[in-house]
């Protein structure tokens, strides 16, 4: 392959199995279950105590969700995550529970829980039988917990329940042991990008900031840019194919002008352009078939076809004939007096009477007898086809031209060329005029810097926000001086969309820029930004498995509602709902009614 030149992989997920729990799973005390549920995927598994927890979450997919076709045909359910697939056919059916970071639609995150339960073997009847740890947004709002614990509570039925913040188990997760724990975390997930300061070990949530820009954005950023320099491709310029090219082409510039002006050089671009190969046919310029292969594909495309629906008529056929015996068998049943029987088969059929049985066997039978009618019919025609198609001898006497029609014929002759008029021209295969496959590259220049640029510059996309730099300028400037040395001494950055190349040195730049001469600072990068969350969920559960303070029971949440939140070290800060006082209410009332009736005794004296 030349150089530079990448095929895309579209890839395409493959169906979870159906796991067993393991032997790990079944000990004296219930092993907790660890979700990092994201936006942008879940990540389920098992916390299992012992010297090897396991290496990495047991199940992982999109969060995506996408109602079957089946409908009234008994078709397939709704389908999630991997079992779909590639997601570009279905791109315009899929949902996703998340608004922005928020989980919102409990519908559809049912079942996302249900397809994380039944793949990973939970096996209790009627319920999970598990604790669990569940990762939430930061400064998650009251409702959106209050519906997931209803959830996970009234329909799962857990013993007991522990939500954190997902940056906050990464940032634990890679934190050596006896060092500081006060630092800022830079976490760009799939909708948004979080800064969240921490302050001798816990989230100052009043300091905290969110940026309404991520990996999703950044996709369609990207796409709306190739999609402007290649009009011919558009519908070749899918997001799946855009999230493969950040994934794997793209980098964060340490400085974004200078960059810039690299690019502008023929060899620089030269030596670092990728070209996306897309997939094309070389059959597109043109049919290099005769007529007579024109017309033997056109009769091999409708023996097909009709091969397909006698295949499809013999299937229903089937069907409709093992249910018509069925429902003869319950007719037998009520003919020989077996009513107990005859009653507890009208029911599965999900049928009232013995009329509406005997009407639905003669609409059954009437449409079996039809189908075979179909069958035969079809049969016959394909027979009479067969021997129509074959060719007539001609009759060598009459196909011999008389005089006159040879010198009529040559009467003709000047008014036509000299070509034999019943020999077919040769077909000459069409060369192409240019490379196709050169035609159907992608170049990928200074695209692979632009489109992760947003989250530094907004306004590149035309967002009024503030960068990374300038948030994070904007939360220092809130502290002393002391907490702000303290703090960017440990600066880490965690999540899917901090894992560009360049990430750190380019922090380091913008650090180096916004701190004062001389000053120190240190910017960490997680080993493994995406599955680092829920490896420290996952060691924060096995730590905290007795401790009765982080974890919410049944009997806790029927007490203080779904809104009620633990506090712990990678949570977030609970703050109580405040209803307004009802006597308010009724002293305004009383105060408006005195009001009316003394207006109504100063207009009668008035009058």
């Amino acid at each position: 392959m030349a150089a530079n030149v990448f095929p895309f992989r579209d890839a395409r997920a493959a169906p979870d199995p159906v796991l067993e729990a393991g032997p790990g799973a079944h000990g004296p005390l219930p092993v907790p279950l660890v979700l990092d549920n994201g936006s942008f995927q879940v990540r389920a598994g098992w916390a299992c105590p012992g010297q090897d927890p396991g290496p990495e979450p047991r199940l992982q997919f999109r969060a995506v969700c996408a109602r079957g076709r089946g409908g009234a045909r008994g078709g397939a359910g709704p389908q999630v995550g991997n079992a779909l697939g590639s997601l570009e056919p279905l791109r315009w059916m899929l949902r996703s529970p998340f608004d922005r970071n928020v989980p919102v639609n409990l519908e559809l995150q049912e079942l996302l829980l249900d397809y994380s339960f039944q793949h990973l073997g939970v096996s209790s009847q009627g319920c999970v039988d598990h604790p669990i740890v569940l990762t939430e947004a930061v400064c998650n709002p009251l409702y959106s917990r209050q519906m997931m614990s209803e959830l996970l509570f009234e329909c799962y039925r857990i013993p007991k329940v522990a939500y954190g913040i997902d940056s906050l188990f990464s940032f634990y997760h890679n934190k050596p042991r006896n060092s500081m724990c006060s630092g800022l975390i830079i976490s760009s997930g799939y909708q948004c990008t979080h800064i969240l300061p921490i302050l001798e070990g816990r989230l100052d949530a009043k300091n905290c900031r969110r940026i309404n820009l991520g990996g999703s954005q950044t996709a369609g950023y990207l796409q709306r840019l190739l999609q402007l320099k290649y009009p011919g491709h558009l519908a070749a310029i899918t997001l799946s194919r855009m999230e493969e090219i950040l994934h794997e082409h793209s980098y964060i510039a340490e400085d974004y002008v200078e960059e810039l002006h690299k690019w502008r050089c023929p060899d620089y671009y030269e030596n670092n352009v990728h070209k996306m190969q897309l997939p094309f046919s070389s059959k597109l310029l043109g049919s290099t078939l005769t007529s007579e292969e024109k017309q033997e594909r056109r009769q091999q495309q409708l023996r097909r076809l009709q091969e397909l629906n006698a295949r499809r008529r013999e299937e229903k056929l089937q069907l409709d004939q093992e249910r018509l015996d069925r429902l003869l068998y319950v007719q037998e049943l009520l003919e020989d007096g077996q009513m107990d029987q005859f009653h507890k088969a009208l029911i599965e059929l999900n049928m009232d009477s013995p009329e509406e049985l005997q009407s639905y066997i003669q609409k059954l039978s009437a449409a079996v007898e039809q189908a075979k009618q179909k069958i035969l019919q079809a049969e016959v025609n394909l027979e009479v086809d067969v021997v129509d198609s074959k060719p007539e001898t001609p009759d060598l006497e009459q196909l011999e031209p008389s005089l006159e029609d040879v010198e009529s014929m040559n009467d003709f002759d000047p008014l036509f060329s000299e070509e034999t008029p019943g020999v077919e021209k040769p077909v000459t295969t069409v060369q192409p005029v240019f490379n196709l496959a050169a035609y159907h590259q992608l170049f990928v220049g200074t695209e692979r810097i632009r489109a992760p640029e947003i989250i530094f510059q907004p306004s590149l996309i035309g967002e009024e926000q503030a960068g990374i730099a300038e948030t994070l300028q904007y939360i220092l400037d809130r502290y002393p001086k002391d907490i702000q040395e303290m703090l960017v001494q440990n600066v880490f950055l965690t999540g899917g969309n901090t894992m560009y190349p360049g990430m750190k040195a380019r922090m380091e730049k913008e650090l180096l820029e916004m701190r004062p001469f001389q000053s120190s600072f240190q910017v960490q990068l997680a080993s493994n930004p995406v599955l680092d969350a829920w490896y420290g969920a996952r060691d924060w559960a096995l730590n905290h498995l007795d401790d009765n303070e982080v974890w919410i029971t049944r009997k806790e949440y029927e007490e203080k509602g779904g809104e009620y939140l633990k506090e712990h070290c990678a949570s977030n800060i609970y703050v109580p709902i405040r209803l307004p006082k009802q006597a308010s209410r009724s002293s305004d009332a009383q105060a408006s009614s005195k009001g009316s009736a003394a207006g109504g005794g100063g207009a009668g004296e008035q009058a």
